[in-house]
């Protein structure tokens, strides 16, 4: 597998999805060697669970060390200047690095996340090899508004035995870009239900560590600060509530700090907003349960960049706690309208508080949204998507067979 960001240390929250897809295609009885970018933070030994790990370094100076890990794009709108410069060295040293290791573990598929660049360095590295492309968002974005991203889309495109998209919207943006319609299959990302599971134990704790009054409700979202995730309309939404005491817990860091502090402050919420910083997935997950409405307001943002299928979405649907969404990207996919969760519209600050309002006011239909929830959250298990995975590497197995 050759990719571009992985969890770098236990309970990172960059590339959370990687970790479950390689351990439980692994748990499949599949030896699975894991490419990716060195970086500062990592931690991780040289195998964990069935998967093994060869990290190669690219950057000349500290600067530079902005290759995956969603160091590359500025607010996941434009690509850093940064980015520009270090993706040749990058790139090539991810090649040689994948070229040697499928070499040396005599490799039999290779599989690439996010088309560009980890389906172009997995292609490059072994030709002769089956390829299997799996797409999560950022990397269709980037295709769609940068020509010679989208040329090496094509190529990878035409050359793979099987493509894999985490949403619908995404397989069909894919598609458009060339992705061939028989050979494209949508596999959803799965969910720890361990770790993201109710908690009510945890619910005064929590909430007492934000000197929150007795009896005031609290909203919880998590996701990196760029635009797709839609959090300057939950700020906003915040404002429009009848319940004033209401408090939102939001997990995560990004470009937009310092901006959506500033909202906060402009909305006269400020005091009202616990801004968390990055969590670690265990945390996220005891947050969420504790929670009386846990929010996913993404949006398409206007550069056009939207979530294939956020992981946070089914984080808080397996927490129990009742959701409330957009349908952007792929998220309309798994949710239930009014069943396991409710849907608004996009950039709608009026829909989203609206909503919350209704739950807040009948506890008795949040329980029973939730209780759905829980019970929907299932059917994404990790060990369904692996099997799903296994079928892509049979299918790039076949069609190799067949191109030779």
């Amino acid at each position: 597998m050759v990719t571009t960001s992985y969890p770098r240390f236990p309970g990172d929250s960059v590339g959370t999805f990687m970790e479950p897809i390689a351990k439980h295609v692994a748990r499949r009885g599949h030896e699975v060697h894991i490419v990716a970018p060195w970086h500062p933070s990592i931690t991780r030994g040289k195998a964990e669970d069935g998967v093994f790990f060869h990290f190669f370094k690219y950057a000349p100076v500290a600067a530079l060390n902005v290759f995956g890990y969603a160091a590359g794009l500025q607010a996941d709108v434009k690509l850093k200047t940064a980015a520009w410069i270090a993706a040749p060295l990058a790139m090539s040293a991810g090649w040689f690095k994948a070229m040697r290791v499928a070499q040396k573990r005599r490799a039999t598929v290779m599989h690439g996340h996010w088309v560009v660049p980890g389906g172009a360095i997995a292609a490059a590295a072994m030709p002769a090899l089956p390829l299997v492309v799996s797409l999560h968002g950022s990397d269709v974005f980037v295709a769609e508004r940068t020509p010679p991203a989208r040329v090496v889309a094509q190529r990878v495109f035409g050359r793979a035995g099987a493509v894999t998209a985490c949403s619908q919207d995404l397989a069909e943006r894919a598609i458009a870009l060339g992705a061939p319609p028989d050979r494209t299959d949508v596999v959803p990302y799965g969910v720890d239900l361990a770790r993201f599971k109710p908690a009510p134990e945890v619910r005064v704790g929590l909430r007492a560590s934000l000197g929150m009054p007795r009896g005031a409700p609290l909203l919880v979202s998590a996701g990196r600060l760029v635009r797709k995730k839609g959090f300057e309309y939950l700020i906003d939404a915040l404002a429009l509530l009848e319940r004033q005491d209401t408090r939102l817990a939001l997990a995560g860091d990004g470009d937009l700090a310092d901006e959506l502090q500033a909202r906060a402050a402009a909305a006269r919420v400020a005091d009202r907003i616990h801004f968390l910083g990055n969590l670690p997935q265990d945390a996220v997950g005891r947050w969420f349960a504790a929670a009386d409405v846990a929010v996913v307001p993404s949006v398409r943002d206007d550069s056009g960049n939207v979530d294939g299928l956020p992981n946070t979405v089914l984080e808080a649907l397996a927490s129990g706690t009742p959701l409330v969404a957009t349908p952007a990207g792929g998220i309309a996919s798994v949710i239930e309208d009014g069943r396991t969760g409710a849907l608004v519209p996009e950039r709608d600050a009026r829909a989203l508080a609206a909503m919350i309002d209704v739950l807040l006011r009948d506890p008795a239909r949040a329980a029973a949204i939730g209780a759905a929830a829980r019970a929907s959250a299932g059917r994404f298990g990790w060990d369904a998507a692996a099997e799903r995975f296994e079928s892509a590497y049979d299918r790039a197995l076949a069609f190799k067979s067949l191109t030779r």
